[in-house]
């Protein structure tokens, strides 16, 4: 599959370029260099298109596999530290090279679609005694990805949200009424497609937790899936099937997105009036 354009300001791609010429250099396949390294081919490749990030603990491996006298352990702190917080680095760096992203939410409204107060609520959620100064910084890198939809076509995003989240009070009513009219504006302006699970389904696939996939123009699709203060980015053909089966299914349990668009607008207008009563 041919390598994409790099990007020559970012240090991940132009490290991951560098990567696949030392590996044929050796005349070593992705699948052959994975194995060394206790990762498969296909991770290997998301590295080289820059899609994750190498580690320092993979970059040390590297250069003991491939000879490339520390070249890489040099070179790994040059990607930069990230704004995130370390289970969700390479999840984050996925989404902003996504061609689609298809995310289940549970309990509370997508990252990608949030406002600010509203992120800034689930934050002091989150960490209740953490400085204000966190708690901006926080806030401004969840809006700092939000960017991505400025692009009026790539990528597509595809939310499937729990009725809980519409349902859930963070904050005020005063918040719920703007970040439900955020959500219901990025879907009248054809950017987004949003779908809800009512409370009336019952039972459905996603009880478990959140769910988000992505798909790429020249890698293989990433599942990622967390829970509190952890989560995986993961590979695996099987399991990505098998949560692509996972969102599938809730599709299925969710309203239509014209019944879902006129749900998040009845909140949001019932979220209003309440502030007036």
């Amino acid at each position: 599959m041919p390598a994409k354009p790099l990007d020559p300001s970012s240090p991940r791609a132009l490290l991951g370029a560098e990567l696949r010429v030392a590996r044929e250099r050796r005349d070593m396949s992705q699948a052959a260099l994975g194995e060394k390294l206790f990762v498969s081919g296909s991770y290997i490749g998301q590295m080289e298109n820059g899609t994750r990030r190498i580690t320092l603990e993979l970059a040390t491996a590297i250069d003991q596999v491939l000879s490339t006298d520390g070249f890489f352990t040099r070179n790994c702190g040059k990607q930069g530290k990230s704004k995130y917080p370390e289970h969700f680095v390479e999840a984050a760096e996925a989404e902003a090279e996504a061609l689609t992203i298809r995310e289940y939410a549970p309990l509370v409204i997508p990252g990608l679609l949030q406002t600010e107060a509203y992120a800034r609520e689930i934050f002091h959620a989150y960490q209740p005694t953490a400085p204000e100064t966190v708690i901006d910084e926080l806030t401004e890198a969840r809006l700092d990805r939000a960017k991505l939809l400025v692009d009026p076509t790539t990528p597509l995003l595809w939310c499937v949200v729990d009725e809980a989240a519409i349902r859930r009070v963070v904050g005020s009513r005063s918040v719920m009424t703007d970040a439900l009219r955020h959500v219901a504006a990025l879907i009248r302006s054809c950017r987004i497609i949003v779908q809800v699970i009512p409370f009336g389904a019952g039972a459905h696939a996603g009880l478990h937790g959140s769910l988000k996939l992505m798909s790429f123009a020249d890698a293989p699709p990433l599942a990622y899936v967390d829970g509190i203060g952890m989560g995986q980015l993961l590979d695996d053909p099987a399991t990505v099937a098998r949560h692509t089966l996972t969102y599938d299914l809730l599709t299925a349990s969710a309203l239509s997105p014209r019944e879902s668009l006129a749900l998040i607008e009845s909140a949001a207008e019932e979220y209003a009036h309440d502030q007036q009563a």
